[in-house]
């Protein structure tokens, strides 16, 4: 897969597909951009579990926090990368080694490493890099464009309210 640029359709489908996120490299500092993901992304519905050894034991904003992957009780659909590029091998490896395998590696603005990417995709799992599900989300489902910013994605349609705090949910094309 061609990881320098995404489709709305593929973005918008994993959004809409994914209900339980694992967050490796969550913060508990309330100024780290990982902190204002995870807030967002609960708020809009989204099972968010913070995963940081650091943190493990504690709660970010109410979620308990786990030390690894395989320490997360329920199977996961997403797990959120907000590591450098040089952990995402770890992480990969990680995550192959859970049963059931995630759906999604999504790795954050600034994050890319191709060979993991390549690693994961040969298991079945969609792979995005170098994206921020909040930005994403807030982009295709018309949040970005109440700011006046040009998201390039322009609809007529009603918001479909979903649940969440000013929640309209991704749109399916």
């Amino acid at each position: 897969m061609n990881h320098d640029s995404y489709d709305n359709a593929y973005i918008g489908g994993i959004l809409n597909s994914v209900k339980t996120i694992a967050m490796v490299g969550a913060s508990a500092n309330d100024v780290r951009p990982s902190y204002f993901v995870l807030k967002y992304l609960l708020a809009k519905g989204f099972s968010v579990f913070p995963v940081n050894p650091g943190q493990a034991g504690k709660e970010i904003l109410g979620r308990m926090t786990y030390a690894r992957l395989a320490d997360i009780p329920e199977p996961i659909d997403m797990v959120d990368v907000f590591r450098a590029a040089t952990a995402v091998p770890g992480v990969v490896e990680e995550v192959l080694r859970l049963d059931p395998l995630p759906k999604v590696i999504w790795m954050q603005l600034g994050v890319r490493h191709d060979e993991a990417a390549a690693r994961a995709e040969a298991a079945g799992i969609k792979v995005v890099m170098n994206r921020c599900p909040k930005i994403e989300y807030g982009k295709l489902s018309g949040e970005i464009g109440w700011t006046g910013v040009n998201s390039g994605v322009l609809s007529s349609k009603k918001p479909l309210m979903r649940q969440g705090f000013q929640s309209f949910g991704v749109r399916q094309k």
